[in-house]
């Protein structure tokens, strides 16, 4: 990977992890939220996962969440960080450490920050991940990899942070920035939108993608509050040319009045967008819904519907395409 592609600084993203993890029980409440709402989803659906995968597990909440929805009967779960791994596999369940860049599932190659046991072939039944992917720097690989992982019709359910995510935050932090430094860095991690999300998901080659999105607000004493939730996960700023060292005290506390003064509620309490980005799709397989063919239609829908055609006077531009 050159260094264009590296967004996010991947040893930061580790070292935040880490430092959550001996109080992350204390800050989860988002992440099992979200992994209440992705699991809600395997509830429309009319047959088992025997075998699957969480893939960035934190603590292995999602498997709290899980029980044995979707007829999960073995939930494999892969996480980075060592400390939150070992919170992952007290659990009880079987816990890997290894980066979601380099999966060790589904015959991809080799990768430098994995030195366990690889799994040869498609294996799981279901593939999940919580509030994780926004980290990766290769998106597309990393889905890539997870569509390896899968057997043929197997179901991929994701769902990380979009981009309004902390708008509220970001707007402050730049403007406190600008007045007190003379000049503003990223603070904040730029976010895959909800169009993206369902391009990468065709790109990675699953079938019938759908991306979707849900917009949770979260109250918090003060901006300050804030930061300390977002340390508490292990979501603090990441990105690779992020400005190093401390923010200066009279730059935060710049950006709490501002954030007070611009977002606050009036009862003393100020708003945090978390918007999430969820994804559902399919390893491709021969039994699945294929879309028709373009002009293959036996019936007009004119027909269909019992009306009359009535054309609109206008030419077809090249290919077909309306102008």
């Amino acid at each position: 990977m050159t260094d264009d592609m590296q967004v996010f600084d991947r040893g930061a993203v580790l070292r935040h992890r880490e430092r959550a993890a001996p109080d992350f029980e204390s800050h989860a409440f988002l992440l099992r939220e979200v992994a209440e709402r992705l699991a809600d989803r395997l509830d429309d659906l009319r047959r088992t996962f025997p075998l699957a995968l969480d893939l960035g597990a934190h603590d292995g909440g999602l498997g709290e969440v899980l029980g044995r929805r979707g007829g999960i009967e073995t939930l494999i779960q892969v996480e980075r960080a060592p400390a939150m791994a070992a919170r992952a596999g007290a659990r009880g369940r079987p816990t890997v450490i290894a980066d979601e860049d380099a999966l060790p599932f589904g015959g991809t190659p080799d990768g430098p920050r994995f030195d366990g046991p690889r799994f040869d072939g498609p294996r799981f039944d279901l593939a999940m991940s919580v509030l994780s992917l926004h980290w990766v720097n290769d998106l597309p690989g990393c889905l890539l990899q997870i569509r390896r992982a899968l057997k043929p019709d197997g179901l991929f359910l994701g769902a990380f942070f979009g981009g309004e995510t902390l708008r509220e935050l970001r707007a402050v932090l730049m403007e406190a920035e600008l007045e007190v430094e003379g000049g503003a860095g990223p603070r904040v991690s730029p976010f895959v939108d909800l169009r993206d999300a369902g391009a990468l998901l065709q790109r990675a080659g699953f079938a019938l993608p759908v991306a979707d999105l849900d917009s949770i607000t979260v109250t918090y004493p003060d901006a300050l509050a804030l930061m300390r939730e977002l340390r508490g996960m292990g979501e603090t700023n990441a990105v690779r040319d992020r400005r190093k060292g401390l923010t200066r005290p009279t730059t935060l506390l710049r950006a709490a009045a501002l954030y007070e003064e611009r977002f606050g509620d009036g009862d003393g309490r100020i708003p945090a967008t978390f918007q999430v980005v969820f994804l559902t799709a399919w390893a491709p397989d021969a039994s699945q819904q294929q879309p028709l063919r373009p002009g293959s239609a036996k019936t007009r829908l004119a027909e269909a519907l019992g009306t009359e055609e009535v054309g609109t006077g206008e030419a077809s531009g090249p290919a077909g395409e309306d102008r």
